[in-house]
């Protein structure tokens, strides 16, 4: 059965996996996704991340999660924005700010994805992916 929306399983299987504490992750992988990664990875949220690719020819992400001195996982929430049946998408003008400033926003813009705040000082704007903080 084909997944209607794999941004949102990868952000339940990152939030899910941090609720529990494991250490690392595995997803399938596709770019989109790779490059949401690498936005987390950017700002912080997570240690690492690794594209494998399996006897098969399967490309899949393993993902580090990062914790806490207290070990309590530096992602607190993370949420699906912009749905396949309601997209949100900003202007550059109107750019999400996820709890004052705490937590970022990522959006896919002519650019490529990056958070809010590189798409203002790149003076874009775009679809609104995901909020995480």
């Amino acid at each position: 059965m084909a997944m209607t929306d794999p941004i949102a399983d990868l952000l339940t299987r990152v939030r899910n996996a941090a609720q529990e504490k494991h250490e690392k992750l595995e997803v399938p992988a596709s770019r989109i996704k790779a490059n949401i990664v690498k936005v987390l990875k950017d700002e912080g949220f997570i240690k690492n991340f690794r594209l494998l690719k399996d006897d098969n020819g399967l490309v899949t992400i393993r993902i580090y999660l990062k914790y806490d001195d207290a070990g309590k996982s530096v992602i607190r929430g993370i949420r699906r924005a912009s749905k396949p049946g309601v997209r949100r998408y900003a202007g550059v003008d109107n750019l999400p700010r996820v709890l004052g400033g705490v937590g970022i926003s990522i959006l896919s813009t002519s650019r490529g994805v990056m958070s809010a705040s590189k798409a203002s000082q790149t003076n874009v704007g775009g679809e609104v992916l995901c909020e995480v903080w």
